[in-house]
Parts: C-alpha cells; structure tokens; sequence
C-alpha cells in the first residue's frame, strides 16, 4: 500500500500525540465497565486505527492480541463476580444453619459448662484406663469442689450435682473443669475434657456466625455433636 506525501504531511507530531492523550483517557474512562460494554472497547479499537501513524501502521496480530486480551479480562472479572455470589450465598446458608443451633444443647471441646437445677455435665475422654483427680472452679477461679473419678478407655460423661466438698450447694453458673490422671503404673494420661450446654445465641455479624454457648462464644466447628435436651 503506497502512502501519497499529502496524507503523510498531514499528521503531525502534536496531532499524533492529542490522538494518544484523546486514546488514553477514553481508555481509562471505560475501564471500570470494560466487561460490560463489548462496544466501548471496539470504540476504542477504532479511535486506534483512525490515529495510528501511518509510517509504522499496526499489524493484523497486533490487533488479534488486543482482542484476546480483551477477553481475557472480560472473562476474568466476570469470574470474579460468580465467585463473589458463591461467597455470598455461602455466608447466607450459615447464618442459616448456625439460627438452627438456637436452643440446641451441644458439645464442644472446652472445659467450661452451665450449673443448671443441680447439674453441671462433661464428657471426659482418656485413651486408657486411669484414675483421675477432678477439680471445679467457680467463675472467680476459687475450687468448689475435688474429687477422684475412675476414668475408662474412651469418652464418658462427667457430672456433678452442685455440691462443694463441705457440703454446701453451690449457685447455678458457670464453672470449670480440670483433670489429671495416672494410669495403672503411675504415668500421666491426657484426658480431654467436652462441654454441654444450650446454644442462648447466635452473632450473624461475625463470618462465620459465632455460637454463644454457657458465656463462651464458639464458631460452628466446635460443634462436635447435638443431644438430646435432658439427655
């Protein structure tokens, strides 16, 4: 293709560079809706070819990769977009599930539970025989109550009734658990202390939703198991 003199003088420097200023912020004035528009982005293309310098013209792969580009990104943002509703729809179905929880006695790993009408529960696992020294605090760290318990190979419950070691019977709260254990040759065996206790509320604010169990807040995977009230 033969340029004539005429159109080559006719394209000057200063001219040449408001066509790329013009370009670039047509550019980047269409860049937030870029995956939204197919349009803007040919408009663009096109201002391109009409400002292109003729002594150095843009090539058939030049132009291909600017299409393929294009869809790259188009293509990425609006993945971006479906993740973000997955997200969202994720985040719905636990609030969901977590305002099942409410009113549900559950058990958790910790060592903490509720002192209830004279009955206070844990679930103790050792992974061996063993005997073991229980200890209960009340809520102010002071012991309400010790005593030994004969620990089997496996998970067991653990109650105590709300009496202290003087006899004396103990308010409705909160309390604390700790054991230690020996087994038959005097070594010292982990036992793993679980909480029982009603689910009083749930925090939607957080992500995930936090379960507010005997005072302590849990995430829904401390939730090791649901029972049955009274049980």
């Amino acid at each position: 293709m033969t340029v004539s003199p005429s159109a080559i003088t006719g394209v000057t420097p200063t001219s040449a560079t408001t066509a790329a200023s013009s370009s670039s912020s047509s550019s980047s004035a269409a860049t937030a809706g870029i995956a939204d528009n197919f349009n803007t982005f040919l408009t663009l293309l096109t201002t391109q070819l009409k400002n292109q310098n003729p002594l150095d013209p843009l090539n058939t792969n030049q132009f291909t990769q600017q299409l393929v580009q294009f869809a790259q990104v188009e293509q990425q943002m609006k993945g971006n977009d479906q993740l973000k509703s997955l997200v969202s729809l994720q985040q719905t179905a636990q609030s969901t599930q977590a305002l099942n929880y409410v009113g549900a006695d559950v058990v958790v790993d910790g060592t903490s539970t509720n002192l209830a009408n004279g009955r206070a529960t844990w679930n103790l696992s050792s992974g061996k025989p063993a005997t073991g020294t229980v200890t209960i605090t009340g809520s102010s760290g002071q012991t309400v109550y010790s005593g030994s318990v004969a620990l089997n190979s496996g998970s067991q419950a653990y109650t105590w009734n709300g009496y202290g070691n003087n006899g004396v019977k103990w308010p409705d709260g909160n309390y604390t658990i700790s054991v230690t254990a020996t087994d038959a040759n005097k070594q010292p065996v982990t036992v793993s202390t679980e909480a029982q206790g009603t689910v009083d509320s749930v925090d939607l604010t957080q992500n995930p939703p936090v379960l507010s169990v005997n005072g302590q807040n849990y995430s829904m995977d401390k939730i090791k198991r649901i029972v049955r009230s009274g049980a």
